[in-house]
């Protein structure tokens, strides 16, 4: 049993509200708001005088661990969670991704194992689903009654992780049925293939020709077909890792004619473009990604729709391979490069320092896309999401006078380059609390792992 905490003096910021007011937790659980607040002996004060208090960052896209093109991601839930909360993230909810032929329950089960007793913060999962069949069926239906509420499918990525139409068709269905919303890679996966052949013909092999063989209108094609699917059962879905103005309009469209349609982005394509994955040397293999980095001239709007609520949540889709012996296996075949980006640790710091201190987000909206929308789409809310009573005391009390700058050297994620090298902060986390436990202070890690739980959802998208 945890002592009781009382945090002062702060400014509490939601997603719809702002007041200065202090805060008790009990057990884990915000149990009031208010000023004056009696408190027994033995209960902790934390003091944030001239802080913000937020509720604890969602990252509603992660891979820790994927066996993918040929080698695996290098973190761990040790050295993630670490990253996780030193960046002010709670809660993470990771892609469960089993191959074409694996047991979907037995890939479940990795990938719960690996959390388990370890992460420092809570989690979750997408269920992935890479085929459908009758056993499939089955598993996903057992799958969903021990609290996983979201799948995942790929329309890239033919003959791996790809689920063609007639599996399509049916996960949609069943989705429908049991509540599930689904969560979908969105990139049609023939053009790409037919790209990525005539490139390599052509000798053009280096990481810059990666963005060339998934151009904009080939991941717009993807949402369209995806929205088509999803409107002839109803399906609620969501646009993981949306890059370009042409799938956030061809999302928006579908929208406005009654499909049930969430979009994420990602913090990387705000920050950075595709002139970072031809930096020189092969240094631009750091930056290659699927979707990829796009021209420079979608940021505004992506920005833009961001703040006005039409695109709907902020993630990273943390995909950790080293630049040493797994980027470089890509060295003369762009195919070849394992697809991601570490940005797990530094998503909040990027968002507050790149969009509510240049004036491109305002405070609420930095809450709502980071936390609370994530929570109300996934069924974590009033749960997270919220600096309410009643809900979890995830708090991350912001330090806003801050200024530092990011480095792989003191980063907490197991990889060996930062793509936020050498770039200032203006503000981080001074104190992050998992249900009522401080887990980092100023840049380290302070708790301890194993104290993240699994977090039971309930269907709620019927």
């Amino acid at each position: 049993m945890q002592s009781p905490k009382l945090i002062t003096n702060g400014e509490i910021i939601n997603a719809d509200s702002r007041q200065k007011a202090d805060l008790l937790i009990e057990n884990g659980v915000i149990t009031k708001i208010g000023t004056g607040l009696a408190v027994g002996e033995g209960t902790e004060v934390i003091n944030a005088r001239g802080k913000y208090i937020f509720p604890g960052f969602i990252d509603p896209h992660v891979h820790i661990h994927l066996p993918f093109m040929g080698t695996c991601t290098k973190d761990t839930y040790d050295s993630a969670s670490r990253a996780a909360v030193v960046g002010g993230t709670t809660t993470l909810i990771e892609m469960c991704c089993p191959g074409p032929d694996e047991s979907l329950l037995e890939a479940y089960k990795l990938w719960k194992d690996k959390a388990e007793g370890i992460s420092a913060c809570d989690f979750s999962f997408h269920m992935g689903v890479p085929r459908f069949d009758a056993q499939v069926e089955a598993d996903l239906r057992e799958i969903v009654a021990d609290g996983i509420s979201s799948f995942k499918v790929f329309l890239a990525y033919k003959g791996a992780l790809g689920l063609d139409d007639e599996g399509l068709y049916k996960t949609l269905g069943l989705a429908k049925e049991l509540g599930v919303i689904v969560t979908a890679h969105c990139e049609n996966a023939d053009l790409i293939a037919q790209l990525q052949a005539k490139l390599l013909s052509e000798g053009k092999t280096g990481p810059k020709w990666h963005y060339h063989s998934r151009p904009p209108m080939v991941e717009a094609e993807g949402v369209h077909h995806l929205a088509t699917f999803a409107a002839l059962h109803g399906t609620h879905i969501y646009t993981v890792h949306t890059s370009c103005r042409e799938s956030v309009e061809v999302a928006l469209q579908a929208r406005e004619k009654g499909v049930k349609i969430w979009i994420e982005t990602l913090i990387q394509y705000l920050t950075h473009d595709k002139t970072d994955a031809e930096r020189p040397s092969f240094q631009g293999a750091k930056y290659v990604m699927s979707p990829p980095l796009r021209d420079r001239s979608n940021q505004d709007y992506l920005w833009n729709a961001l703040q006005q609520g039409l695109v709907n949540t902020l993630a990273t889709d943390h995909a950790p391979f080293d630049f040493k012996g797994q980027k470089d296996m890509g060295r003369d075949d762009f195919t070849k490069i394992p697809n991601g980006i570490p940005s797990l640790e530094d998503r909040v710091t990027m968002l507050w320092t790149k969009g509510v201190c240049s004036g491109k987000l305002d405070i609420h909206r930095f809450v709502d896309c980071a936390s609370t929308q994530t929570a109300k789409i996934f069924g974590l809310f009033p749960r997270k999401g919220t600096v309410s009573v009643g809900a979890d005391a995830d708090i991350v009390i912001w330090d806003a006078k801050y200024r530092g700058k990011i480095s792989a050297r003191t980063h907490h994620m197991n990889i060996d380059y930062s793509a936020y090298e050498g770039e200032t902060i203006k503000g981080r986390p001074a104190q992050v609390l998992v249900r009522g436990a401080t887990m980092a202070e100023n840049g380290r890690f302070t708790g301890e792992l194993g104290h993240g739980q699994f977090l039971q959802r309930c269907p709620n998208h019927f």
